[in-house]
């Protein structure tokens, strides 16, 4: 076994890093005889924004596209990414949700969960991590990697040590913006296989030009696993390239064993799904490509920058653009520092936005900004400016159980919602996810069907987007 493992994420991260998470089912299973025949530890191929774009824009089932994945990747781990309470939604669902969430994603074929929570709030993960647990699953806690003045080392590692208590059995350091630097790195890794007993993954990308250095010093510190992606979607916002960290690794102690000349022939079919999807505009090399160091003073990872381009260009204000990058660190202060990633990046990205439009601060807060203030998503890491907090929410109470037990079950409920649409069990989750996008997509595949039951359609035609 090498001293290091890799996992790659060209059929998850990398294309929903650099092309809006618009790689098609079809483009996978060519080669998924070969991505088997790697070597790797695992692949990236499920969950983070895939789920989403499976049913708003290529009129996919997401959970169709992991039986055919499982089935055509008989010898490698397949990993997913899940967003703790908010499964791969932008809300927390009750216990009875993210429990049968899980049970689903493991009888339909995911090998490893990595469960995330976008302010380390260890309880937004422990019916997840309990239920991955409970029907067999591997379960990979990470924690959002950030800076901040308490977002210190001592942090993680204490962080990392909670995790390995909670039943975790690997600990990823997910640093989703590109802001853990090399001898940091080190030095962090060091730590964690010293002070805990776990294996140890990194995820990073190369927003800001240091990924590949940050993996080959958290390689010599001695990290079992490490994120890259596949040339052709790899760097700049994505993971580092695969073929160039095992060109680096090759005849040293840490060599992969990996075949370059088939990692060649794999880099040479998904060449042509990137061309595709820079032709239909979908991944703009020179963005997605572009070294950008202002991550590092900002902290704004790649896909938040897209988000604030375009709210920006919507209000006819792109010349505000570089105000709302310097208003970014005074929201997040005054929220209390959480780790930019889904759901929170956009939250303080969207109040920062607000605020440079209406020329002053806090005039204009929308419910995400208040549920955020409000304990909805968690605890915060830093105490949060309690007159900013009085301005924007007044005298609502502060949630500070686990906001989930104030949920009631409610698959149940969801179940009778959309009763009309019900093909199978995994459509209840999926209208849960989604509940105004999965009805269109149902309403396609009653009528793809009712074609393929004509003879209109060829069964092989199904899945293709419209």
């Amino acid at each position: 076994m090498p001293k290091v493992q890799i996992t790659d994420t060209i059929l998850r991260d990398g294309h929903q890093s650099q092309a809006a998470t618009r790689m098609r089912t079809d483009e996978m299973l060519p080669v998924c005889d070969m991505l088997d025949k790697v070597g790797y530890y695992s692949l990236e191929c499920w969950g983070g924004a895939t789920y989403d774009a499976c049913l708003r824009f290529l009129n996919e089932d997401p959970w169709e596209r992991l039986r055919k994945l499982r089935k055509a990747l008989p010898n490698t781990k397949t990993q997913m990414l899940l967003r703790g309470q908010n499964l791969l939604g932008y809300r927390p669902y009750s216990d009875d949700v993210v429990e049968f969430f899980v049970k689903k994603a493991v009888e339909n074929g995911i090998d490893i969960i990595r469960c995330f929570d976008a302010l380390n709030d260890l309880r937004n993960m422990e019916t997840a991590v309990k239920a991955t647990k409970k029907y067999g699953g591997i379960a990979e806690i990470a924690m959002s990697y950030t800076e901040s003045p308490v977002h210190s080392e001592d942090y993680f590692v204490k962080l990392a040590q909670d995790i390995e208590k909670m039943g975790a059995d690997i600990i990823c350091i997910k640093d989703m913006a590109n802001l853990l630097l090399p001898y940091k790195a080190y030095s962090l890794v060091k730590r964690l296989k010293k002070e805990t007993s776990l294996p140890i993954v990194l995820h990073t990308h190369n927003t800001t030009g240091t990924g590949d250095m940050v993996l080959l010093k958290a390689i010599e510190a001695g990290v079992d696993v490490v994120d890259t992606c596949l040339s052709p979607l790899g760097s700049g916002t994505s993971q580092p390239a695969t073929e160039s960290l095992v060109a680096t690794l090759k005849g040293t102690e840490y060599d992969t064993g990996f075949d370059l000349d088939l990692l060649a022939k794999l880099a040479e079919h998904f060449r042509g799904v990137a061309d595709r999807l820079t032709k239909e505009g979908w991944r703009d090399p020179s963005r997605v490509l572009g070294v950008d160091v202002k991550t590092l003073q900002y902290q704004v990872p790649g896909g938040m920058l897209s988000n604030l381009i375009g709210q920006l260009k919507a209000a006819n204000a792109m010349d505000k653009y570089y105000d709302v990058l310097a208003e970014i660190p005074h929201v997040r202060k005054d929220f209390g520092y959480p780790p930019l990633v889904t759901p929170t990046s956009q939250i303080v990205g969207t109040q920062a936005v607000m605020n440079v439009l209406y020329g002053e601060r806090y005039k204009m807060v929308p419910k995400e900004s208040k549920g955020l203030l409000r304990g909805e998503y968690g605890k915060l890491p830093a105490p949060v400016n309690e007159a900013v907090r009085k301005q924007c929410i007044g005298d609502d109470k502060v949630i500070t159980c686990r906001f989930a037990d104030t949920l009631p079950p409610e698959l149940d409920k969801l179940r009778e919602e959309m009763r009309e649409w019900y093909q199978c069990e995994e459509d209840v989750l999926t209208y849960a996810m989604f509940p105004k996008v999965a009805p269109k997509y149902f309403e396609y595949r009653q009528a793809q069907q009712m074609k393929i039951d004509s003879g209109m359609l060829d069964k092989a035609d199904k899945t293709m987007p419209v």
